[in-house]
């Protein structure tokens, strides 16, 4: 009797060089699942995630499809599910891509000892990385804290080589149907989306366009070019690489075969998502406090209406208001953007970055645990190799530098596309003519900033001195 494997589906939504389904469709009939568990931490929470997750499972499934497989779907608990599965599917093994958000990661290790108590074989696997998350630590066994430290010693070591697509699999004629995808209510009933669709194109095929086209035409501008918002030289391949669309294996081999272009700042990048899940890994607590234990004590203020305005992008700072209004229509930021809006929040407003990693976790399409924590703990300074907490962003000044031509600003903040380069970075500074001219009466077309940059520089630098 030919084996029946289970290959459970997280993050990691492909067919090439995905070692469970690879070694799965090698040993026997493939059964692969996807249960939609919203008590764990990787489950998505907001809206934009889930539209992309939907769209995403179906790719997967018209994949598995070509391929002679077919994608079985269920909601609930997968601690509940998984041994259901097993029992109604008569599976003999369990093959798994490994998660590694605390939660999920401690309720697999629990589900592996009971399956294998049953005699089910479990084999797990490293899908998500460049290698697992305990691989990198230092000469005395204890992990890193300093990303640059990381880096050095992950590149030395031998990142192994992504696996081919599955070309065929044998799948077991089952009774058990299942939920269909609809069954999962991911897609938003009201057609809210238009503008996610026409910029996102879902599953692995067009990930692989997008990243051969990010590489013909900004990989040579990537390390100056990235910064500069409106200059579309970042990836974008993120929403990709969360969902596991795209294998970061096939990726940093990619890059390493092209020795004529600078790719080491990419390539940094990539090394930085493994650090990431690393200090997830070593300390889940990063998820939702301060590493930094002076942080603990650290007085913010909870003014809801700073928040609010800040989410909305209503906050008088035009580089700001882009770039929370970019994320609300899109589900995505541009990074240095994420940069400055992440340090007004938390050192203009003073409000705790875990409000603002909240927001982005619920409105992000490329939401990942491993990097929203650390990006926001690294821009509070309360987390591991932080920005210093006294670097706090000028958001006139970035968006000068960065938006010289307010170009970015221009097409997120549209009330505000006549107002001349020389005012577009700072309105409330221009005379009421200027404005008048623009079409532009501030605080009814555009608000006044909501805090003074100086002052909130001030008082921000206090406050850090009293943990100091």
């Amino acid at each position: 009797m030919t084996k029946r494997i289970i290959v459970l589906i997280r993050e990691d939504l492909r067919i090439h060089d995905h070692p469970a389904l690879y070694r799965a469709s090698q040993e026997g009939m493939v059964i692969p699942l996807y249960i939609l568990d919203e008590e764990t931490s990787h489950s998505p929470s907001g809206e934009a995630k889930k539209w992309w997750l939907h769209q995403n499972l179906e790719a997967l499934q018209t994949s598995l499809q070509s391929i002679n497989g077919r994608l079985w779907v269920d909601k609930g608990k997968v601690a509940d599910l998984l041994p259901q599965w097993v029992q109604k599917t008569h599976a003999q093994g369990v093959y798994w891509n490994r998660v590694y958000d605390p939660r999920a990661y401690e309720e697999d290790l629990a589900l592996a000892r009971s399956l294998s108590s049953k005699g089910i074989d479990i084999q797990t696997f490293e899908g998500t990385l460049l290698l697992p998350p305990w691989k990198i630590k230092k000469d005395d066994d204890t992990p890193y804290k300093v990303y640059s430290a990381f880096y050095k010693s992950l590149r030395k070591e031998e990142i192994p080589k992504p696996l081919p697509s599955v070309k065929k699999m044998e799948v077991p004629d089952l009774d058990a149907e299942g939920l269909s995808l609809d069954d999962l209510s991911l897609k938003p009933s009201i057609p809210w989306y238009q503008i996610m669709e026409s910029i996102w194109d879902p599953g692995e095929e067009a990930a692989v366009k997008r990243y051969h086209a990010f590489i013909k035409k900004s990989i040579k501008d990537y390390s100056e070019g990235r910064d500069f918002p409106a200059e579309g030289h970042h990836s974008t391949l993120s929403p990709y690489l969360a969902l596991g669309v795209l294998s970061v294996r096939s990726l940093y081999h990619s890059l390493l075969e092209m020795e004529e272009v600078q790719v080491e700042p990419f390539i940094k990048q990539l090394i930085w998502r493994d650090f990431s899940y690393s200090v997830l890994l070593h300390f889940p607590e990063s998820t939702t406090r301060p590493v930094n234990e002076k942080f603990k004590e650290f007085q913010w203020q909870k003014e809801r209406d700073h928040l609010e305005r800040w989410k909305k992008g209503e906050t008088g700072y035009p580089i700001v208001d882009a770039g929370m209004r970019e994320l609300w229509a899109t589900g995505f930021m541009h990074n240095r953007v994420r940069m400055i809006v992440a340090s007004f929040l938390t050192k203009h407003l003073l409000i705790p970055w875990q409000e603002g990693a909240q927001w982005f976790w619920d409105t992000l399409i490329d939401a990942d645990l491993a990097n929203n924590s650390m990006g926001w703990q690294w821009v509070a300074g309360s987390g591991f190799d932080s920005a210093p907490y006294f670097r706090i962003f000028n958001p006139t000044l970035q968006s000068e530098k960065f938006d010289k031509e307010g170009t970015y600003i221009r097409m997120w903040v549209p009330e505000l596309k006549d107002v001349p380069n020389k005012h577009i970075h700072k309105p409330s500074q221009a005379s009421v003519d200027i404005l008048k001219t623009a079409g532009v009466i501030l605080g009814e077309h555009y608000p006044y900033p909501i805090v003074d940059h100086k002052a909130a520089r001030k008082r921000a630098l206090e406050r850090y001195d009293e943990i100091k």
